[in-house]
């Protein structure tokens, strides 16, 4: 019996959190596990599929069949010293990867891919898997030896953004390189996420072939009503329908099963009982479809057993390959001419646009796809996606970035599965293209029944933040959402938020001056026509504005004197606005969208091309919205400089302290006051002393030994939130001073042996502050800076960031809360000095980004001075990381808390 025995004493438990589903380069799924030693038959199944070439590449000689003994021991592993992965699909292995231990710190590793397969990015994915279990093993290093023809597995190594190095030994190419997720890794990891998520989806709306399942006669059901939508639509593709109890359906021929179909399908709609839903999985897979868009109800939306309904759906589908929008969901749809797809349940085909949009709800879907019609703005492509079960958000954002139809994504949140990716996605997204979210339970953080996720314990502050960060632009109504859509869609980006009002009404422009100056909008130039107005009047002024170097976009206001109908204006603002390198909005005639006459045809024919003007039924509508694009666009400008790195900081020695505390205390505990001088001491923080009294004479002696001008106070939570401060005596600098304050200060309090008194140093006049850190289950880490006190807290003046962040982020969060000029010399008082303050924000928020088991930090006094920050106080607590943070350092598609995946 040998360690490599899971029975052996020293093996280690099997590793449950190592299983993802991941999705392949050609957007189908596959399962990544460590092996087990029930795999020993699906393991020579696998290897007879091998070709002897990959065979002789992977053990450097003839090998045509594994001996017992070799399968017991690629089978047999500890997970901890050997560890090995398989790929499954539909249950059958299609690819092995392990790595050995040579010494502490060092393993390597070897690949075997199906000939079949190979190609699809099997390789790279479980190099990925392989490197991020290596590293909770405390493996640092890969070594591999590859025979110079295996061009493959080298391309595999040198592509992974490790930095490999290596030469020539005995006729093969040995390797060797550092696992760290370096920056240039984890680049390579996202670029290859994003290509492979984005196939994913472009496979459902880019389908040349569709079959919808449980298609029906009766013209008022679900499948006939899916049939007459993509045959209305002009859909460009084949579409079949499967019903076994009919011969025809919509005059087309149906068929029993997807099987008897005798073109491929690439997407199979369904809409049949719930529980027939896995059947159609089945025979998908047999048929190789790509993707399924499940229609039927009846899954998590109707309770617990509905809940395991959709588990095993989701688990079943992605085993065996496919990918699942739904269930419960409306459809999908594509605008493009050449394709003109409206799989869904809406028989509305809005017009073809420049805006994708993604939501949850099927019932909001189609209220969502009437208002888009009503307005003229267009879609290039449309998803709901119902429970999200699978593809989510996340997918499209990854879809959209690289789609050329799309100039605006819009996405109406009920939940979200993974904060963490979707923030690293849109942050690149809306560097290209502007992001518009609705986030329903913004305030309640709840979420959806349907909805098989966490609801989101951080603040809903720190939320908003994570959106923030990522240049999304956070609205909170469909119609505000549309609002900006429609701005954004016709209208160039503004340079800056200087305002320009020109109308024929006194009353609207003074409306539109109030609604700029509380929207944070100057208003520099303001032209009253008078209600007499003429087009050439109109286009003389917006003419004027357009060239004001001081103005940087123009809200147009238009109401018609009686028995004019607005088409001479119309074609004056129509015409200047599509000339202009300056976003204009409108308020015409009280219309809501874009309006036939603002509209200026683009060069594919659609509704309204660029330089259309959007129109809104109320001035501040139309501020509003220039308002919210004026921040985008200033997001879009921030260019932080070369970033300096922090120094002092030591995440070797943090993570070796935290590893013995936590095998100490198994399930966490609080720190002490000179553990958390440790901890914060490998970060580049210095926590001041203090020293713990009971007694007048202790204090004394604690005096002395600081060397006295010192501070005694109480440090119990109920006596530090105390307005009057009463709690706290200070520039003490004697014996006698420091009796007469401890009997004062114990006269004042009730309880003398909680109240937790402290001698420490005294700080310079500063200004406090307070920096906090927290960890969520699902959200991750955030961290918040305010200045210290209780009226702070009652009035949530406090900035989140989530990290990690910049020192931009840090510079603009300091200055962002409204007590902020406190830091600047308010009243005369001494500025302090800013630049410690963010520097020592940076660093909490770097010690709560690199650790995890640190759940909750609390710098609950800071001194803020001129001559930069003193740490007073601090609390913190670790705990055993249950659940890794939803952003892996390995491409995984997310996983729902409960859900159980296939072996």
């Amino acid at each position: 019996m040998t360690a490599a025995d899971p029975t052996h004493p020293t093996a280690r438990e099997y590793p449950e959190h190592w299983e993802a589903d991941v999705v392949l380069r050609d957007g189908r799924t596959g399962h990544v596990r460590p092996i087990t030693p029930e795999d020993a038959e699906g393991l020579v199944a696998f290897y007879a599929e091998v070709s002897d070439q990959s065979k002789y590449f992977r053990f450097f000689a003839p090998m045509p069949q594994l001996s017992e003994k070799d399968v017991r021991r690629f089978t047999h592993v500890d997970h901890h010293d050997r560890v090995a992965f398989v790929l499954t699909v539909a249950e059958k292995i299609l690819a092995i990867a392990s790595y050995e231990l040579i010494k502490p710190g060092e393993a390597e590793v070897a690949f075997l891919v199906q000939d079949a397969h190979q190609g699809r990015g099997i390789g790279q994915l479980l190099l990925e898997h392989l490197a991020q279990a290596a590293r909770e093993r405390g493996v640092h290093r890969f070594v591999a030896e590859v025979l110079p023809d295996n061009q493959r597995m080298l391309q595999v190594f040198h592509e992974a953004g490790y930095e490999v190095t290596g030469g020539w030994g005995e006729g093969t190419m040995h390797l060797e390189f550092n696992i760290d997720p370096t920056d240039t890794a984890l680049g390579v990891m996202a670029a290859r996420e994003h290509r492979a998520e984005a196939a994913s989806i472009d496979a459902f709306l880019s389908a040349k072939s569709v079959a919808v399942i449980g298609a029906s006669r009766r013209s008022d059901t679900i499948g006939a009503a899916l049939v007459r939508n993509l045959v209305l639509g002009d859909y460009a593709g084949r579409v079949y329908v499967v019903n076994p109890a009919a011969d025809a359906v919509a005059g087309m021929p149906s068929y029993a099963r997807v099987g008897d179909i005798p073109g491929d399908v690439d997407v199979a709609i369904v809409a049949v009982p719930a529980e027939a839903v896995q059947d159609v999985v089945l025979d998908c897979a047999a048929k190789g479809v790509h993707g399924l868009i499940v229609i039927s109800s009846g899954f998590a939306e109707t309770g617990e057993e509905g809940r395991q309904r959709q588990r095993r759906l989701v688990g079943l589908a992605r085993s065996y390959g496919l990918r699942l929008i739904g269930p419960n969901a409306l459809g999908v749809i594509n605008t493009a001419v050449d394709i003109s797809l409206n799989a869904s349940l809406s028989p509305i085909m809005p017009p073809r646009g420049r805006a994708g949009f993604f939501c949850q709800s099927g019932a909001l879907g189609s209220a969502i796809l009437e208002k888009v019609r009503n307005r003229g703005l267009g879609l290039s492509t449309f998803v709901s996606a119902g429970n999200r079960a699978d593809v989510s958000g996340n997918d499209l954002l990854q879809y959209w970035e690289e789609d050329e139809t799309t100039e605006v994504v819009l996405l109406y949140l009920e939940s979200i599965g993974n904060p963490r990716k979707f923030s690293r996605i849109a942050r690149r997204v809306s560097r290209s293209k502007p992001v518009i979210a609705v986030r329903s339970g913004r305030t309640t953080q709840g979420v959806p029944m349907g909805h098989a996720v966490r609801s989101i314990e951080a603040p809903p502050a720190a939320v908003d933040a994570m959106f923030r960060q990522a240049g999304v632009i956070q609205v909170d109504t469909l119609d505000e959402m549309f609002d900006v859509a429609q701005l954004l869609a016709h209208q160039p980006l503004p340079a800056g938020a200087r305002v320009a009002v020109v109308g024929n009404s006194d009353a609207l422009g003074l409306l539109a001056a109030d609604a700029a100056a509380a929207s944070g909008l100057g208003v520099t130039r303001s032209i009253a026509l008078g209600a007499e107005a003429t087009a050439d009047d109109f286009e003389d002024a917006l003419d004027a504005v357009i060239d004001d170097p001081d103005v940087d976009g123009v809200v147009a206001i238009y109401i018609p004197p009686l028995n004019a109908g607005g088409a001479e204006v119309a074609n004056a603002l129509a015409a200047v606005a599509e000339q202009s390198d300056k976003p204009m909005v409108s308020s015409f005639l009280g219309r809501e969208g874009v309006p036939e006459l603002l509209r200026v045809p683009d060069l594919a024919g659609s509704t309204a091309g660029r330089g259309s003007v959007p129109s809104y039924p109320a001035v501040e509508q139309a501020v509003r919205a220039l308002a919210r694009v004026v921040e985008y666009a200033a997001w879009l400008d921030r260019q932080p400089d070369e970033e300096e790195v922090l120094s002092r900081i030591d995440h070797d020695s943090a993570t070796k302290m935290l590893v013995g505390l936590l095998i100490e205390a198994p399930d966490g505990r609080d720190l002490s006051y000179a553990e958390c001088q440790e901890l914060l001491g490998h970060y580049g923080i210095d926590l001041w002393d203090r020293i713990p009294v009971t007694t007048a004479e202790e204090a004394v002696a604690a005096a002395e030994q600081l060397g006295w001008d010192v501070v005694l106070k109480a440090t119990a939570e109920p006596l530090r939130q105390r307005p009057d401060l009463a709690h706290v005596w200070r520039n003490i600098e004697d014996a006698d001073e420091m009796r007469h304050a401890y009997h004062q200060l114990t006269g004042i309090i009730t309880s003398v042996e909680d109240a937790g008194f402290v001698v420490q140093k005294t700080a310079p006049p500063g200004v406090p502050v307070r920096i906090e850190g927290l960890e969520d289950p699902l959200f991750g880490p955030a961290v918040s800076f305010s200045i210290s006190g209780a009226i702070t807290e009652l009035v949530g003046d406090q900035a989140y960031l989530i990290p990690p962040i910049t020192g931009l982020d840090a510079f603009e969060a300091v200055r962002s809360i409204k007590a902020a000029p406190l830091l600047f010399g308010h009243r005369g008082s001494e500025a302090v000095d800013v630049a410690s303050v963010e520097d020592l924000f940076r660093r909490v928020a770097a010690l709560k980004h690199d650790l995890q088991q640190v759940c909750a930090i609390d710098l609950s006094l800071v001194h803020a001075t001129a001559q930069g920050v003193k740490v007073l106080d601090a609390e913190i607590r670790v705990a055993p990381v249950i659940d890794p943070r939803s952003d892996w350092f390995t491409r995984r598609l997310n996983v729902h808390p409960g859900d159980t995946l296939p072996g």
